[in-house]
């Protein structure tokens, strides 16, 4: 009977020590113990060397769990994710756009529910709204960037020049670069130009915050003056040589390479680009501007900030506790003080040390007055191609108001369906 018990006893503490290693391992009850594989995508090729280094460290602490991290072109990732997010089998762990693409995907339900997730409380909570839909923090907008134009400094300095504080002085500026054989404003107009540099002409044009929430609404228009006058400012810029020759065909890496090579005093594009221009050519000195298109002390925003990367956990995913678990790691104050130092990326997480010069010249911008990105208030995708592509049709010949027309008749198109 003594041995029996014994024998029994034994056999109690290597079943426990069994289930004991199955729940160390990483993962979940399906697994059985194995090894769980869990995928991360994303548009930020350019991160991928600092997300790498994040990865292994994450790995190490979840020996249990493997991350396989994707990434697509930031031109094709607003279509292509859908289709790969639907069936669970990828982006356990994905980024959305805030605004069209973020609507969307929360309304297929692709978005698991993180609200009262403990590393919530680590970010800045006014910065993470962008991923709140019907009262639930569907995602987390882990990078803060400001859309605001970049400009060199030591040319500026070369000819005297500051940043202008109304629509006249911007100009003057621009002539002042053109007459001394300088570029004034190198701009993407065949990809991202135009999306990027709409934000911080309209913002003081606007009527209001919610303006474009109106025009999808049906309660305002894209024919009103505010749109009319923002794209004859743009074509203004244009006809006066203030953007490079054949500014609709050039691409983001052509006008991006004009600003690097200091032929550019100006790049229509935002701080997420400062940490890629510098690593090309240490010896640039930027800082960001925003194009004041009203009279001097009419302006009401100085700029214009974003709060995107919004990172989610795939409602359709077959390892949401591990995917979570990532999520949480990214949130820490030293993993996102990290992968900010390392990408060039000011981020929302709170009270993140900032170490490189780009960044801190983004920080500055945190104490000042600016608006949300105009351009993702706008909910339906091709309603957002209209509004863009009414600045390439400008920039292509046409008159403000043939552009603005055209636009509202793709948006009149919407509001019937």
């Amino acid at each position: 009977m003594f041995n029996v018990r014994n024998a029994l006893l034994a056999g109690t503490i290597a079943l426990g020590a069994m289930l004991s290693a199955c729940g160390s391992s990483g993962g979940d009850s399906s697994s059985g113990g194995k090894e769980v594989k869990i995928s991360f995508l994303h548009w930020r090729g350019e991160d991928v060397e600092a997300l790498n280094k994040i990865i292994e460290k994450f790995q190490q602490q979840n020996p249990g769990i493997k991350v396989d991290m994707q990434t697509l072109p930031s031109d094709q990732y607003q279509t292509a994710a859908a289709a790969k997010l639907t069936d669970g089998s990828a982006g356990d762990v994905f980024a959305s756009f805030p605004g069209a693409q973020f609507e969307a995907l929360s309304k297929a339900g692709q978005f698991a529910d993180l609200t009262g997730a403990d590393f919530l409380g680590r970010f800045n909570a006014d910065l993470i709204q962008p991923g709140v839909k019907d009262g639930k923090q569907l995602a987390v907008p882990y990078q803060l960037v400001y859309n605001d134009p970049i400009y060199n400094v030591k040319l500026f300095d070369k000819y005297g020049l500051t940043p202008p504080k109304d629509w006249e002085g911007f100009l003057a500026l621009c002539e002042t670069l053109k007459q001394n054989g300088v570029i004034p404003i190198a701009f993407a107009g065949a990809d991202i130009g135009p999306g990027q540099f709409m934000n911080t002409m309209v913002m003081n044009n606007e009527p209001s915050e919610d303006i474009f929430e109106k025009v999808e609404a049906g309660e305002a228009k894209l024919t009103d003056e505010w749109w009319v006058k923002t794209l004859s400012q743009i074509k203004e810029l244009n006809d006066k040589g203030y953007f490079q020759p054949d500014a609709l065909g050039t691409k983001d890496a052509a006008a991006g390479a004009l600003f690097i090579q200091e032929k550019a005093a100006m790049l229509a594009s935002g701080s997420y680009q400062l940490a890629q221009n510098a690593k090309q050519n240490p010896g640039l000195e930027q800082k960001l501007l925003a194009p004041i298109t009203v009279a001097a002390g009419e302006a009401k925003y100085e700029g214009v900030h974003t709060s995107t990367f919004l990172l989610g956990v795939n409602s359709r995913s077959k390892h949401p506790d591990e995917a979570r678990k990532f999520l949480d790691f990214l949130s820490g104050k030293e993993i996102a003080s990290e992968y900010a130092n390392a990408t060039g990326q000011n981020v929302t997480v709170k009270d993140v040390e900032y170490s490189t010069p780009e960044l801190k010249v983004a920080t500055e911008w945190s104490t000042r007055k600016t608006l949300f990105q105009p351009r993702f208030t706008i909910k339906n995708a091709d309603n957002q191609k209209a509004v863009t592509g009414s600045i390439q049709a400008v920039l292509g010949g046409s008159s403000p108001e043939e552009a603005a027309s055209e636009a509202q008749a793709a948006v009149d198109q919407n509001l019937v369906k």
